[in-house]
C-alpha cells in the first residue's frame, strides 16, 4: 500500500539537527512496529529514507515550510497520519528514555570538522585572508612531506613556493583540475575562494598526488600498444588461434582460423564449445585443466587439423583456453604413408635385434638323418607353391627354421617374413596385433597400428603356436584365410591382402577338434600341406653333425678358441632322450663352451643331471618293480615324479602327463628334491 500526505513544519526554529533526530527516531519506531517505510520529499528534490539524519539535516527546512510524508506498506496511512500529526507538533518529548536515543542518535551521527579534514584521502590547505595556513590535513602532510606544525600559521608562499593559493585569495577566481609538480609528486589542484556576505575571507586547496595514476597510465600505454602489435601478429601468422573463455563461449578466432574451418567471424564468436563439439579437445582441457597436443580432427568441412590447446591460467584459476590449429589435410595421405612405412621399419628393428642376419632357404638347418630329408624335401615342395602350410613338431624341433626357409625359398622371398606368437600374446591383444587397429578403437590406442597381416602383405605370415589361439580368434582368422581380408580394430574399412600363411604346433589338434578347442573348418584351411618335423630323440643320429655346429656357431659368437667333443661325452648326448630337443641340445653346448677350461669337453664336464637321469633310468627300469621288494608310497611317489621331469622337462608338461596340476608338481619336486630338467 502506497500513501502520501503533507505536513506544514509549525516549530518557530524548523528542522535543526536535534528535532530531526526526534522524527528520524520516531520513523524508526514506526518502521520496527508496523513494517512500514516512510520517505519525505521537499521542494522539487528526490524523497529521501526517513532513517538518515545527516540527509535530513542537510534539506534546512525551516519554519511555515511544506514536506510531503509518503508511506509503503500495510499501514501506510496510519503511520503517514501519526508522522504528519508529529512534524506540525511543538516536538516537546518529556519521556526520558526517548530522550535518551535520540541523544545517542545525535552522537552517532555527529563528525566534527576536523575529524573529517583528518579522514580525507586528499590534500586539504585553507589559508586566510592574509595568506596565513589555517588548516593543513594529514594527507597534505603526506603528499607535501611536510609537517603541519611547519606549516599552520606561516605565509603560503613561504612554506610552498609554487603555490597559487595566494593568488586566488587575491582574484576570487577559483582554479580547478591543475597539474602541478610539487617535489617528486605529481599533484592535481582544485584551488577555491572563500566567500562570506561577499566577502573573501581566505582560500581552499584540495589537492591529490596523482604520481601512481600517471605512472598506471604510462603502463596502460604500454599495454596498449603492446596489445596492438600482438593483434596484428595474430592476424598474421598463418596457424589458426581461437580462444575460449571459462564458460565454453568462443571470444576470438583469427582470420588463419576462419580460413581453416571455412566459416565467417559471425558464425563462431559467441558459440559455445560446450554445445558444439561436448567431446572436443577445447571441452576436455576447459573441464582438466590439462594441456592437449597434437590432437588430431575432423573439421565439419571435411578439413583435417592438428591442435594444441592449453588452458589459460591467471593467479592459478583456470580463465579459458587456447585453441592453435594447423590444416594438415594436404599431408595426411603422406602421414598414412609415413605410418605404414614406420610400421614396417619398427618391425625390421624389432627382427634385427631378434637375430643378427636372417636365415635362407634350409641351409641353418641341420641334420641329414632319413626322416629330415624327408620333412626338407616335402618343404622345398611347398615353397614352390603358395598353398598354406601346417607344421607339426615338439618344442625346439626347428618349425620357424622350416618356415622361414619355405619362404626364402618360394617367389615370395623378397617380401616380408612376418613372425607372430600365438600363444605369446594376450587373447584381448591378438586380434589388434594380427589386423591392427584405429586410433582411439581402446583405451592406450594413440595413433593407428598397422596389424601383422598388413605388414605381411606380398609375403608370408608366421602363426607359431597356432594351438594356442581362442576360438573367438579362431573364427576371425578363418575369414582372412578364406577371404583374404579383414578390418582393422574400430575400423570399417575392409583391407585385403595377398599374404601366405604358416603355421606350426606342437599340440596335438585332432584331440582338440574332437574336445571342440580347436574349429574344424580351420584346421582344414591350414592343414592344406602337412609338415611333420622330427624330435631330435628320432634322428639321433644328426646329434654329431649338430654338435659341431653348435661347437662352431658358438664359439665364434663368444670370441672363444675352438672346442671339440670326446667320444665319451658323445655317447652320453647320443644315450640322453633330449625333451627340449635341438634348443636343449643347442643350449648345454654354450654351457659348455662357456665353463669348460681346455681345448675339449669330456663327459666329466656334462652336467650332473644329464649323467644321472641316465644311471637313474637304467636303475628304475631294473629296479622300479621286483618281486622281492616293496617300496614305500613316498619312494614310488619320487621316482614316479623324477622321471616325468626328466621326460617331459618342466612341471607344466609333467603334470599332464600324470592328470595333476603343474603347481602338484612343483609342490612335490620340492619336496623330495627333485630338480626339473630344462635348457639354460
Amino acid at each position: 500500500m502506497y500513501y502520501e500526505k503533507k505536513a506544514v513544519i509549525q516549530h518557530q526554529k524548523g528542522i535543526h539537527t536535534r528535532v530531526a533526530a526526534m522524527i528520524v527516531q520516531k520513523a524508526h519506531e514506526f518502521n520496527m512496529k508496523y513494517q512500514t517505510s516512510i520517505f519525505f520529499r521537499y521542494k522539487d528534490r528526490e524523497k529521501i529514507l526517513a532513517n538518515s539524519l545527516m540527509l535530513f539535516c542537510s534539506l534546512r527546512i525551516k519554519a511555515g515550510d511544506e514536506v510531503w510524508v509518503i508511506g509503503s506498506g500495510n499501514y501506510a496511512e496510519l503511520v503517514v497520519e501519526q508522522m504528519v500529526a508529529f512534524l506540525e507538533s511543538d516536538f516537546h518529548l518529556d519521556n526520558a528514555e526517548t530522550i535518551s536515543k535520540v541523544d545517542k542518535l545525535l552522537q552517532d551521527n555527529s563528525f566534527t570538522a576536523e575529524q573529517i579534514f583528518n579522514s580525507m584521502a586528499n590534500g586539504l590547505m585553507v589559508s586566510d585572508e592574509n595568506d596565513l595556513v589555517t588548516i593543513f590535513n594529514p594527507a597534505a602532510e603526506g603528499i607535501l612531506g611536510i609537517p603541519a606544525s611547519a606549516v599552520i600559521g606561516k605565509k603560503v608562499y613561504d612554506v610552498i613556493p609554487n603555490s597559487r593559493l595566494h593568488l586566488v585569495n587575491r582574484s576570487g577566481i577559483p582554479e580547478l583540475a591543475c597539474k602541478q609538480l610539487i617535489g617528486n609528486s605529481s599533484t592535481i589542484t582544485n584551488r577555491t575562494p572563500v566567500i562570506i556576505d561577499g566577502q573573501i575571507k581566505g582560500a581552499v586547496a584540495i589537492f591529490e598526488d596523482i604520481s601512481a595514476l600517471e605512472k598506471v597510465t604510462w603502463e596502460l600505454q604500454e599495454i596498449k600498444e603492446l596489445k596492438e602489435r600482438l593483434q596484428l601478429i595474430l592476424e598474421s601468422v598463418q596457424d589458426g588461434i581461437c580462444v575460449v573463455n571459462k564458460d565454453g563461449c568462443i571470444t576470438y578466432v583469427n582470420p588463419a582460423y576462419l580460413r581453416i574451418v571455412n566459416q565467417q567471424y559471425e558464425e563462431l564468436v559467441g558459440q559455445n564449445t560446450k554445445e558444439i563439439s561436448p567431446q572436443g579437445a577445447r571441452s576436455t582441457v576447459l573441464s582438466s585443466g590439462k594441456q592437449i597436443l597434437s590432437n588430431i580432427s575432423q573439421k565439419s568441412n571435411g578439413v583435417t587439423v592438428v591442435a594444441n590447446v592449453n588452458p589459460i591460467i591467471v593467479d592459478g584459476e583456470l580463465t579459458g583456453v587456447v585453441s592453435v590449429v594447423k590444416d594438415i589435410t594436404e599431408v595426411h595421405s603422406f602421414m598414412e604413408k609415413l605410418n605404414h612405412i614406420s610400421a614396417k621399419a619398427e618391425y625390421l628393428e624389432q627382427e634385427l635385434w631378434r637375430t643378427k642376419k636372417p636365415n635362407r632357404a634350409f641351409e641353418h638347418f641341420i641334420g641329414r638323418s632319413g626322416k629330415v630329408l624327408d620333412a626338407l624335401a616335402m618343404a622345398t615342395k611347398a615353397a614352390e607353391g603358395s598353398s598354406n602350410v601346417l607344421i607339426r613338431g615338439e618344442s625346439g624341433t626347428g618349425k620357424e627354421l622350416v618356415a622361414e626357409g619355405i619362404h626364402y625359398a618360394s617367389v615370395r622371398a623378397n617380401g616380408p617374413f612376418i613372425r607372430v606368437n600365438c600363444g605369446a600374446i594376450p587373447t584381448n591383444l591378438l586380434e589388434s596385433e594380427l589386423f591392427g587397429h584405429e586410433k582411439g578403437a581402446f583405451t592406450g590406442a594413440i595413433r593407428r597400428k598397422l596389424g601383422r597381416f598388413e605388414l605381411a602383405n606380398k609375403g608370408t605370415i608366421f602363426l607359431d603356436e597356432i594351438g594356442e589361439m581362442e576360438k573367438s580368434m579362431q573364427v576371425k582368422l578363418l575369414r582372412v584365410l578364406q577371404k583374404k581380408e579383414f578390418e582393422r580394430v574400430g575400423g570399417e574399412v575392409t583391407i585385403k591382402v595377398n599374404v601366405r600363411i604358416i603355421a606350426a604346433t606342437n599340440r596335438d589338434l585332432e584331440k582338440m577338434l574332437i574336445s571342440g578347442e580347436f574349429r574344424e573348418d580351420l584346421y582344414y584351411r591350414l592343414n592344406v600341406i602337412p609338415l611333420l618335423l622330427p624330435p631330435l630323440r628320432e634322428r639321433k643320429e644328426d646329434i654329431p653333425m649338430l654338435v659341431e655346429y653348435f661347437l662352431d656357431k658358438i664359439s665364434r659368437e663368444l670370441a672363444k678358441p675352438p672346442k671339440s667333443i670326446k667320444s665319451d661325452a658323445l655317447a652320453v648326448l647320443m644315450q640322453y632322450k633330449w625333451p627340449g630337443n635341438v634348443r636343449e641340445l643347442e643350449n648345454m653346448i654354450e654351457r659348455m663352451v662357456t665353463l669348460t677350461e681346455g681345448s675339449s669337453i669330456s663327459a666329466k664336464h656334462l652336467p650332473s643331471y644329464l649323467k644321472e637321469e641316465l644311471l637313474l633310468e637304467k636303475k628304475e627300469q631294473n629296479n622300479f618293480i621286483t618281486d622281492d621288494i616293496v617300496l614305500t608310497w613316498n619312494e614310488y611317489e619320487k621316482l614316479i615324479i623324477r622321471l616325468a621331469l626328466g621326460k617331459y622337462g618342466s612341471f607344466n608338461s609333467a603334470g599332464k602327463a600324470l592328470g595333476l596340476t603343474h603347481k602338484t608338481i612343483a609342490a612335490k619336486a620340492k619336496k623330495y628334491g627333485i630338480e626339473k630338467t630344462v635348457s639354460w
